[in-house]
């Protein structure tokens, strides 16, 4: 699989795959070059081979004037949630949620934006949502950085798996980043986290160092939610070698569970230094010793 927008300029970033009512919807980050901001786009696919656009993002709000982008979703209560992030406001990017019951059509929350983490600890910035349902609880990671801005690092909150999301029902897991840059690869940036519970533990797989500088994807487990350690100290997904399609990037993932219990890890890549973007996918596992594995 090698997805993108022909129509937006071959850009298709930032990858949350959902599986709803037979079929599969891929939300990402577009870009309106015209405007030098950026959207969420929808495809549809019945097989996660084959993609068709089949809608977007209206932007409609006054928060979300300069942009909006990288989506998390996640079908709770027959429902896609999306969580996407605004754009464009340094500090203030916060998290959005919206719902909807058919998987294109969304209807936004009227508290947003619905989360940003506190400022004594980090930026208040919030980008870069994922989710999982952990101990009967909704568990959101997102990135954040430092209050100079320069060190991405992830945070997280978590909400009742039973409340309706809005920007009340939010409590901060940490005082503290849950993971932040600490291997030579990672530069300094972690970010994009992207979640799956699997024997208990939560698995974030994250991209570390800023794009194209290269970044490349890593793993860390959990046994709380709250303190994470790397599973590998290299890439789990390095960047590709010169002249391939993913040379300047491997990053920013999206860890999909489908109904047959089989697992996808959805990535971006770019060979051009961030001027084209591709989205594929690949097959992984967990071994005896929950260890991810890749396979293929």
């Amino acid at each position: 699989m090698m997805f993108t927008n022909k129509e937006k300029n071959n850009f298709a970033k930032d990858p949350a795959v959902v599986r709803f009512k037979d079929q599969y919807y891929m939300y990402y980050t577009i870009l309106y070059k015209e405007h030098n901001s950026i959207g969420v786009g929808i495809a549809k696919s019945s097989d996660m081979e084959s993609w068709d656009l089949c809608g977007e993002i209206p932007i409609t709000e006054e928060y979300e004037k300069n942009g909006i982008g990288a989506p998390g979703a996640i079908v709770l209560h027959d429902q896609v949630h999306l969580f996407y992030q605004t754009y464009g406001n340094g500090k203030q990017d916060a998290i959005c949620h919206a719902v909807s019951t058919n998987a294109i059509d969304f209807e936004k929350d009227r508290t947003n934006p619905v989360y940003r983490p506190t400022n004594d600890w980090c930026c208040g910035r919030a980008i870069d949502a994922d989710l999982c349902v952990f101990n009967n609880k909704l568990y959101m990671y997102v990135a954040t950085r430092d209050h100079a801005m320069e060190i991405q690092k992830i945070g997280g909150a978590y909400a009742d798996i039973n409340s309706d999301f809005s920007k009340n029902t939010w409590t901060q897991i940490a005082n503290q980043a849950i993971l932040h840059p600490e291997l030579e690869w990672e530069g300094k940036c972690i970010e994009a986290p992207a979640v799956i519970v699997n024997n208990g533990k939560i698995f974030m797989f994250y991209g570390g160092s800023y794009n194209c500088t290269p970044q490349q994807i890593g793993c860390a487990a959990s046994c709380d939610g709250a303190y994470f350690t790397r599973v590998f100290n290299e890439p789990f997904i390095p960047c590709g070698q010169e002249g391939q399609w993913n040379s300047s990037e491997s990053g920013h993932p999206f860890v999909f569970r489908n109904n047959d219990g089989r697992i996808y890890l959805f990535y971006q890549g770019s060979c051009d230094m961030g001027k084209t973007w591709y989205i594929t996918k690949t097959e992984i596992m967990f071994d005896d010793y929950n260890i991810p594995k890749l396979l293929g």
